[in-house]
């Protein structure tokens, strides 16, 4: 049942049925009632008809005894007569069947028959009698008393009375008849409805089927239209609104797309914040942060933020306004932007914008340092090329010899000069990418033996023991540019040999890791501390500025050398211990045979 009242068509079908039997139940019993009157007004017609028929026999005849015979043939069946000529005393009668005594005395006793015999008028009445069929059972009658002259001066009555079992068998049949009626009335009328209901549902379960369809993502879906009328214009409506939502879906996806493209090639941290404070939606770049700032950034309530962040959310959570620091979180700089998020006039939540300063100060610094460091290099031969000038303008050497040894040292101080511009170019070309390489195939061990050996006679005259130790093949070869890592080889050897003291050893070793040539630059010198190696590669650091400044060093060429080495893939580092020594060691890929 709960299955038909869910349905259209039970609704329908179950709504018409009530009306129309509801319609055919009123009419049922309003015809039933007409029929039962009309049945009974045909009955008291008959018999006053009977009545006044046999009242014109008595009157035409006089006698009774000659009028019986005719009253037996106007009387119908069914129907008995009584003629009573004094009240209470039957003269004739006429009753087929048994009781008719036990009738004739009822009848004749009703007080309400008593005041025929007196007037003109008829009384009709139902009444309880003896069944003249069965002999202990009543019967309901309908009891007609009339007047009639039956003499001169005498006024006597007849009783007409019929059985309402008559009445009742008539009224009966036109009831079966009606039931009949309103039972094939209620077959058609379900039939109908049924047909109709089905006829109106069928496209309506088509697009309840279709939206089913809609709704789990299938925008193709289409409803036949088998009509003009309204239920065909809905689903005309309904391929329509299933283009559009296709049409709408499309472009919405498209725009996420490019939305989340867009976020993931940022290289700016983004992150969405909900009203209750919780993260919706990050980039890639914003998920790397987190994933870093947790468990490394003390916060009593658990959140993945800096304590910094979250008291910016906050506010822009409170007060609705745009705000934008720069902070300082675990050791790199960020530009935070916050920004409030509407959802029409509320407000929903928040977005973060996170940009990277870190190398901005970095490269901030390097330019204050490189400003310092250039200044401070170029203060001194700049100093002592004035001096001199100076001196020999005003002709403060006195001897020739003088003369010529501030001249010379005017020609060092302008050549050292030289060598940093020089040095600085080819940092700055290196740095930028614009430096070409000239690379050849080259074996390693010819031409690492051969740079170091340059440095031979250097090394005698200076009492330190120079040399080389291979355990690479001699066939193993790399593609590089020989000029510039003979740059890098010279300006290793040369700092090892400037820091080794007399009678100190210097050990250029070759050998293979893993697919790479791992070429170290060994001294016996004074080394560099511990915590000074992570900036030997830096331009103008000096582990010891005071004897390097006396050697002419600039301090750009470990800069340099690792711009070179980093240009060919390869990699470079530092290792040492004070006052035991120090390693450069550098690796180059090697060309697979």
């Amino acid at each position: 049942m709960n299955r038909i009242w869910n349905s259209v068509v039970g609704k329908l079908w179950l709504t018409i049925l009530l009306l129309v039997s509801f319609v055919l139940f009123i009419v049922t019993v309003l015809l039933l009632e007409f029929l039962g009157n009309y049945h009974s007004e045909t009955v008291e017609d008959t018999l006053q008809q009977e009545a006044a028929t046999i009242a014109r026999v008595f009157n035409d005849y006089g006698e009774v005894t000659n009028s019986l015979t005719i009253i037996e043939d106007i009387l119908g069946p069914d129907t008995n007569a009584i003629i009573a000529e004094v009240p209470f005393e039957s003269t004739y009668y006429i009753h087929e069947g048994i009781n008719g005594e036990k009738t004739r005395e009822i009848i004749l006793k009703e007080p309400d028959f008593q005041k025929v015999f007196e007037t003109d008028e008829t009384v009709t009445k139902e009444m309880l009698l003896p069944s003249m069929t069965e002999g202990n059972m009543m019967e309901s009658y309908i009891v007609l008393a009339s007047p009639i002259q039956t003499g001169e001066q005498v006024h006597g009555t007849v009783f007409i009375y019929q059985s309402l079992e008559v009445m009742d068998q008539t009224a009966g049949r036109t009831t079966n008849i009606v039931f009949l009626s309103a039972f094939i009335a209620f077959l058609l009328t379900t039939f109908f409805a049924f047909f109709l209901s089905t006829r109106i549902t069928l496209p309506l379960r088509n697009m309840r089927e279709g939206a089913f369809e809609l709704a789990k993502g299938n925008f193709d879906t289409k409803v036949r239209a088998t009509s003009s009328d309204e239920i065909g214009q809905l689903a005309t409506a309904f391929n329509q609104m299933g283009r559009q939502l296709k049409h709408h879906v499309e472009v919405i996806n498209q725009e996420k797309e490019q939305l989340s493209s867009i976020l993931t090639s940022m290289a700016d941290a983004v992150i969405t914040f909900n009203q209750d404070r919780t993260i919706l939606l990050s980039n890639p770049p914003a998920e790397k942060l987190i994933q870093q700032w947790v468990g490394k950034i003390s916060n009593t309530d658990n959140e993945p933020l800096p304590p910094e962040m979250v008291h910016m959310l906050e506010h822009v959570l409170s007060f609705e306004e745009e705000i934008e620091e720069e902070l300082e979180i675990d050791g790199a700089y960020y530009a935070i932007t916050f920004s409030p998020l509407y959802s029409k006039k509320s407000i929903r939540g928040a977005v973060a914008v996170l940009h990277n300063m870190t190398e901005q100060h970095r490269l901030e610094k390097l330019r204050e340092d490189f400003i310092a460091n250039v200044s401070h290099e170029l203060r001194t031969p700049i100093a002592m090329l004035q001096g001199y000038s100076e001196a020999i303008l005003d002709d403060v050497g006195a001897t020739e010899e003088e003369r010529r040894e501030m001249t010379k040292i005017i020609y060092e101080e302008s050549q050292r000069m030289g060598r940093l511009v020089t040095d600085l170019l080819n940092l700055a070309r290196l740095e930028s990418g614009h430096m070409r390489l000239y690379k050849n195939v080259v074996q390693i061990n010819g031409m690492i033996e051969r740079m170091t050996m340059k440095f031979s006679q250097v090394a005698k005259e200076n009492g330190i023991y120079l040399s080389f130790e291979t355990s690479l093949d001699d066939w193993a070869a790399t593609e590089l540019d020989e000029d510039r890592v003979e740059q890098v080889m010279t300006n290793l050897i040369d700092n090892a040999m400037r820091h080794t003291p007399q009678g100190g050893q210097v050990l250029v070793n070759v050998e293979q890791e893993q697919g790479y040539a791992k070429i170290s630059v060994n001294d016996t010198g004074v080394g560099i501390p511990e915590e000074d190696l992570e900036y030997v590669f830096e331009r103008f650091y000096k582990a010891d500025k005071a004897r390097t400044l006396g050697k002419g060093g600039t301090g750009l060429g470990l800069a340099i050398a690792s711009n070179i080495i980093k240009a060919h893939g390869g990699e470079i580092y530092a290792k040492s211990k004070v006052g035991t020594g120090t390693s450069f060691i550098f690796l180059l890929p090697l060309k697979k045979m």
